[in-house]
């Protein structure tokens, strides 16, 4: 079994190299900002940069998103001394959103570091630059003399914009360019991607779902590259669309994120009643080690015991006989067929709805 481990999760498939047999229409151009007009877009919100627990950026929602590489006090410095020395800086991609907003898909560290110059704090303290040549050394933006605060607000920064034309449901083929333009480093988990890409409100309830009591017991701790929230959104994603599910899982997954990022075909009361209801039921009934058949947390086993659950739940009847409960989960694990498709290949189709079909059925007549 060629095994994804991500903390302590196994899961036998590695969505990062899945094909997404998919044509797209993409229409690209470029555009030249003076920094000060990049700022100001930032402020109003036109231009949206996804951070991940952090301030919010001059007053922006925060965003759902982590990337592994957070610039050093430094690091912005030196940026900020290339602007002033005059010199060319790379370029940056903006995501061209429906709404007309711009997303930053490449450049995240620049604007941010950029935005905090000019609000003047970095990291919570006073943003004066460091490390660099002694004419600025000390400096913010208001102690900078005239010339140079006009050679650095009128500082051009070149921007792809990049928009998708089709296919017009979601954002696949920007999916596909945000995993190319971070192949360099180290590689942007599929769920990272996803929580920037199609940030809003259904992202927003993904975060505050993994913050669940029962859900942290049951899954341990947070995962420092999203592997908990993306295992809520495939169960969501399974509890409503298996039938349609198709490999690859990835833009199964992606294609239900666009579906409902704005909770208007699945509401936020719907969906924390689903959610809390199964997992209240799995930590009382079945344990805290109910995901892990063995010392990990399996993928397979989370989305098919949480499916089976909900499934139950469904039909309004609270579950009053836990350890008849107990022993359906523990017989399931027993059967070969659900070990089968529960340790090999199980982002195939046929395995995928078997296993959930199993789970249905095993706990559907518990009283």
């Amino acid at each position: 079994m060629n095994a994804q481990v991500d903390e302590e999760v196994v899961d036998d498939f590695d969505e990062i190299n899945e094909p997404v047999p998919t044509a797209f229409s993409i229409t690209s151009y470029g555009a030249d900002y003076p920094v000060d007009g990049l700022i100001q877009r930032i402020v109003q919100g036109d231009v949206v940069i996804p951070i991940f627990n952090a301030d919010p950026v001059d007053g922006q929602t925060a965003v759902n998103f982590q990337r592994e590489f957070v610039w050093r006090k430094p690091q912005a410095d030196r940026f900020i001394e290339s602007l002033l020395l005059g010199l060319p800086v790379p370029g940056i991609f903006l995501v061209k959103e429906p709404n007309g907003k711009l997303l930053v898909l490449d450049g995240h560290q620049r604007l941010r570091s950029l935005a905090a110059f000019y609000r003047g704090v970095f990291q919570g303290k006073e943003f004066t630059l460091d490390n660099i040549q002694p004419r600025w050394k000390g400096k913010s933006y208001s102690t900078l003399n005239a010339d140079d605060r006009r050679r650095l607000n009128d500082s051009i920064i070149h921007a792809t914009i990049v928009r998708q034309d089709e296919p017009s449901e979601d954002q696949s083929s920007i999916y596909l360019i945000f995993e190319r333009l971070n192949s360099g480093g180290t590689l942007l988990q599929p769920q990272e991607i996803r929580v920037a890409l199609y940030h809003g409100e259904f992202a927003a309830l993904l975060s505050q779902l993994n913050n669940n009591a029962a859900w942290r017991e049951l899954y341990g701790k947070p995962s420092p590259r999203l592997k908990d929230i993306e295992l809520i959104l495939r169960f969501f994603a399974l509890y409503f669309r298996a039938p349609n599910y198709k490999r690859p899982m990835k833009e199964f997954l992606n294609k239900f994120m666009a579906y409902n990022q704005s909770l208007t075909k699945h509401s936020s009361d719907q969906l924390v009643g689903i959610f809390d209801g199964a997992v209240s039921a799995i930590r009382q009934n079945l344990g805290s080690n109910a995901f892990r058949p063995q010392r990990s947390v399996n993928a397979a086993v989370v989305d098919s015991i949480m499916v089976g659950i909900a499934n139950r739940l469904a039909d309004g009847r609270p579950i009053k006989d836990g350890n008849a409960l107990k022993k359906s989960f523990e017989y399931l694990l027993e059967s070969p067929d659900y070990k089968s498709r529960i340790n090999r290949a199980t982002a195939d189709e046929e395995n995928v709805r078997e296993r959930l079909a199993l789970a249905t059925h095993a706990f559907r007549d518990v009283p």
